[in-house]
């Protein structure tokens, strides 16, 4: 069974970089999955960074980070990361991966459709977390 598990999470100061990586076990790879990385801020509702739907290869980044975040993957399609560059103090939070099988997944991402954890859930799996603090 897909088990997911984020690592990367630190202090850091503004305009700082960061990369975060998500490991996915349980014999499976994500070659057919959509992948998202969310973040929730403290009082806030978990929000969509960066998606990616490998069956059709279609990706979303939202505004708060289109240019300052990179969604990658290693050649064995078990490790997902996310790149942070010029990271701000609203970039505080938790940030999640999450992962599911893309015949759940409403069409290719755009900016028309973007990620929503609605995508993730009930069929998809969550990682547990990892904390990023942006601070001087």
């Amino acid at each position: 069974q897909l088990q997911l598990v984020e690592s990367g999470g630190d202090l850091v100061q503004p305009g700082g970089s960061l990369r975060l990586s998500c490991v996915a076990s349980g014999g499976v790879t994500l070659d057919d999955y959509g992948i998202g990385w969310f973040r929730q801020a403290p009082g806030k509702e978990r929000e969509g960074l960066s998606c990616i739907n490998n069956k059709d290869g279609s990706t979303y980044y939202s505004d708060a980070v289109k240019g300052r975040f990179t969604m990658s993957g290693d050649d064995a399609g078990r490790t997902v990361y996310l790149q942070m560059n010029s990271l701000r103090p609203e970039d505080t939070g938790i940030y999640y991966c999450a992962a599911v099988s893309a015949v759940f997944l409403d069409g290719p991402y755009s900016t028309s459709n973007p990620c929503r954890a609605s995508d993730f859930d009930p069929f998809g799996r969550w990682g547990q977390g990892t904390q990023v603090t942006v601070s001087s």
